[in-house]
């Protein structure tokens, strides 16, 4: 009886389609907003390992595996662009799962806060982020040439960066095939660090507005009141003496 692959098991993933699937995985989770629950980290760190050693009868290529995950990446990111540039950000607005409308958020913030260069790059090494910048980058028109030299640059590092880093670890620890499960969940916990430090700062800054605005509250005086002046005709008219004959 066959079971139901988990699109969320990065050796799974990989046992099932290879380095097919390090470019499907890179190309859906950076260029379609779908592809936000995919193991984009622990599947290329996994990717490299699977290079020096063999896990369930597979065993990848460096070569193969550099170039899967760079070409799906790139593609993805540019595809991702261009969508968000043609549909105006429907896409995203329209959605109501709320992963997405985090990452909106986060995307929004890292963009009025590093620029657009910095931003894109950052965007790369932080969940759901990475798949939700790229069309908002369109959407918001940011210069076509200016996207595409940071996201090839992001791109770049982070998939080259984490495959290598795999590939490094499994070829100086003999049998580390072993320990893939907790290798990768250790990948996967560092890969939302970043999410997490900035859901943190995020709460920080809105604390530290709240309580400014209450200090500002207790140091402002109460208005006057200007009934009188400002109705003039409600004032109280003493009553008129009478004469005396």
């Amino acid at each position: 009886m066959s079971h139901a692959l988990d699109l969320l098991d990065a050796a799974a993933l990989l046992s099932a389609f290879g380095t097919a699937g390090v470019f499907l995985v890179m190309f859906a989770e950076t260029g379609l907003l779908v592809g936000f629950f995919l193991p984009g980290d622990s599947l290329l760190f996994t990717a490299g390992l699977l290079c020096t050693t063999q896990v369930n009868g597979v065993q990848l290529s460096l070569p193969g595996v550099l170039a899967a995950a760079v070409a799906g990446a790139l593609l993805g990111a540019q595809t991702g662009y261009l969508i968000g540039r043609h549909a105006g950000g429907a896409l995203l607005a329209r959605t109501r799962n709320r992963h997405l409308l985090r990452g909106a958020v986060r995307a929004e913030e890292l963009l009025g806060r590093y620029g657009h260069g910095k931003a894109i790059v950052l965007a790369r090494f932080i969940p759901l982020v990475r798949t939700v910048l790229n069309p908002l980058a369109g959407a918001v028109k940011v210069p076509t040439r200016t996207f595409t030299v940071w996201q090839i640059t992001g791109g770049v590092v982070w998939t080259a960066g984490l495959v290598l880093a795999g590939y490094g670890l499994g070829a100086s620890i003999p049998g580390v095939d072993r320990y893939l499960l907790p290798l990768v969940g250790v990948i996967v916990a560092v890969s939302l660090l970043p999410l997490l430090v900035e859901v943190l700062r995020s709460r920080r800054r809105s604390h530290t507005t709240t309580q400014r605005a209450a200090l500002n509250d207790v140091g402002r005086p109460a208005p006057a009141d200007r009934t009188h002046e400002a109705h003039p005709t409600m004032t109280p008219e003493r009553p008129a003496r009478r004469r005396i004959p």
